[in-house]
């Protein structure tokens, strides 16, 4: 989608009007006015007016409310509005604003953006199954030209990890995934160095390794880097993700219908960091980033590994492998042990790590755990309720961690059978000396059916509440 700021003559209007500004009402004649009063006393919040042949949209809002869920609401509708225009074939829409807060039309239009996407590559004939609306034209003097370019970075970051975990792994080995990220970091301005099997067995990374042992593709281990100009923070944000491109559950497999289905998006959280770091990049923001994406696919084929096995993670901390299916966690035991070469601020790791996740919290919000400071976590569950990409925080008392203790290593990979969300989050901190957030998006990062503006399919869950968050906390 475009962004201008002129009228394009094949675009449906849309006006947002603040209603405690009565001015708006002199543009329309007497006749109009009776009837844009008679739909205020009976509460609408939009009419549609005719003229000569175009259909116009006005829409009432009260700017004095901003709060998350109104700016929701906000995306919402513009989300509807897409639907309507797709439905009647408009190819561009022209949101207008009338002494509107820009927050609200930043919502709106990203309702209208986030909504117009289609993943359709697989398509033999592509003729009815591309996105009718092409053009988006914002024009309102509140909403700065830095704040429409941050909007369509987003979007078109969000649009990115979609893709990417669309993508089935019959098209997404590690390495092709790899390959996608340098495709990335080429378009936004970031740096990609992809450590291949032999690299990574010189690095002794055997969480990655061991789940890979199934397959017949070689693992990757991919680091993306990127340093805005005037950085303000000298140690890096790490970014990790899980790239497990699919999840058969290995040996302790996954039942199917069902568990399996879609188990293509098990790479959502490394989806995401390439995501936001494309965002990032694109706006320039003045922060240093690094994304480490550790990628395999879990099989049960080959070699590999069986439940009671004992393996061996990067830093040397042994691992009794209860049940293969509990994988995330091996690799990003890796991942997480590498990140300590960055002296990193802060490593954030995003995951579709546990059925416990969606089970505690359902599809409406990620888990969140953590060691960083109130500061931090207050400030990633702030920007995830503004941008509608909420969190909720579980506890990381060291009694969970008591049920990974093993008779014969180290540790095991499996806690008890309750909270499982939160016990393997306490796996993963145990590789972890720095500042630390975990967050498990597996109830969020795909919709089994539309959920207005976030289609089927991949959500593209953490770019835009990690985005904000890093953009209003270290730029």
């Amino acid at each position: 989608m475009k962004k201008q700021n002129s009228k394009s003559p094949a675009a449906i209007q849309v006006t947002l009007l603040d209603i405690s500004d009565k001015q708006f009402l002199r543009s329309f004649s007497k006749s109009e006015v009776d009837f844009i009063q008679s739909e205020i006393k009976n509460k609408k919040d939009k009419f549609t007016i005719q003229h000569f042949g175009d259909c116009r949209f006005y829409y009432f809002v009260d700017t004095k409310d901003k709060a998350p869920a109104t700016l929701e609401k906000w995306r919402v509708k513009g989300n509807d509005l897409l639907s309507w225009a797709s439905a009647n074939k408009w190819e561009a829409i022209q949101l207008l604003s009338s002494g509107v807060d820009e927050d609200i039309t930043y919502a709106f239009a990203e309702g209208i953006a986030l909504g117009n996407y289609k993943f359709n590559k697989h398509f033999s004939k592509k003729e009815g199954k591309e996105t009718v609306v092409r053009h988006l034209f914002i024009q309102d003097s509140h909403l700065s030209e830095s704040k429409q370019r941050k909007l369509f970075a987003l979007v078109n970051a969000n649009h990115l990890t979609r893709d990417l975990i669309n993508e089935p792994s019959s098209h997404q080995s590690a390495e092709q995934f790899a390959a996608q990220m340098v495709k990335a970091g080429k378009e936004a301005g970031f740096s990609v160095k992809v450590l291949h099997k032999k690299q990574i067995e010189t690095l002794k990374m055997g969480g990655l390794l061991a789940v890979n042992k199934g397959s017949i593709e070689p693992p990757t281990f991919t680091i993306m880097e990127y340093k805005g100009p005037k950085a303000k923070n000298k140690q890096p944000i790490v970014l990790v993700g899980k790239g497990v491109v699919f999840d058969t559950g290995g040996l302790s497999l996954k039942p199917t219908p069902g568990s399996m289905d879609e188990m293509k998006c098990d790479m959502s959280g490394a989806a995401a960091v390439v995501g936001l770091m494309h965002a990032i990049a694109s706006c320039k923001l003045p922060v240093y980033v690094v994304g480490l994406v550790p990628a395999t696919d879990n099989r049960p084929g080959m070699n590999a590994v069986a439940p009671q096995d004992v393996i061996t993670i990067s830093d040397g901390t042994t691992i009794e492998v209860m049940n293969t299916d509990a994988e995330g966690r091996l690799i990003l035991a890796d991942a997480l042990v590498y990140a300590k070469r960055y002296n990193p601020e802060l490593v954030i790791d995003l995951a579709t790590l546990t059925g416990a996740a969606v089970r505690a919290v359902g599809t409406y919000a990620s888990a969140i755990m953590g060691t960083a400071d109130e500061k931090v976590m207050k400030g990633i569950a702030k920007s995830g309720f503004d941008v509608w990409e909420r969190t909720m925080e579980f506890p990381l008392w060291s009694d969970y961690g008591d049920e990974l203790k093993s008779d014969v290593a180290d540790m095991k990979n499996l806690g008890g059978g309750n909270a499982g969300h939160i016990s393997a989050a306490k796996f993963l901190q145990h590789f972890t000396d720095y500042p630390w957030v975990h967050i498990d998006i597996a109830g969020t990062a795909w919709n089994s059916g539309s959920q207005a503006y976030r289609p089927k399919g991949g959500t593209g869950v953490g770019v835009r509440m990690l985005f904000q968050f890093i953009e209003e906390n270290y730029s």
